[in-house]
């Protein structure tokens, strides 16, 4: 790494979206992760599709009791 930096040309905010969407990395343990990516195989879609189809389920079970 360089001891100094030349930042006379940057621009501030040169690539800052304000519609932008930080969808945040969601870490399975492993023995939850292979048993879901088997029943996601055996439904023929995909890991993301059916955790979210849980989730979502969970979601409605939970409001449902409220």
């Amino acid at each position: 790494m360089k001891q100094e930096y030349d930042f006379s040309n940057a621009k501030r905010g040169k690539f800052h979206r304000p519609d932008a969407q930080l969808i945040a990395p969601i870490h399975l343990d492993p023995e939850v992760h292979a048993y879901l990516s088997d029943r996601a195989k055996a439904r023929g879609v995909s890991l993301s599709g059916l955790v979210n189809d849980i989730l979502k389920r969970d979601i409605a079970l939970i409001e449902a009791v409220k």
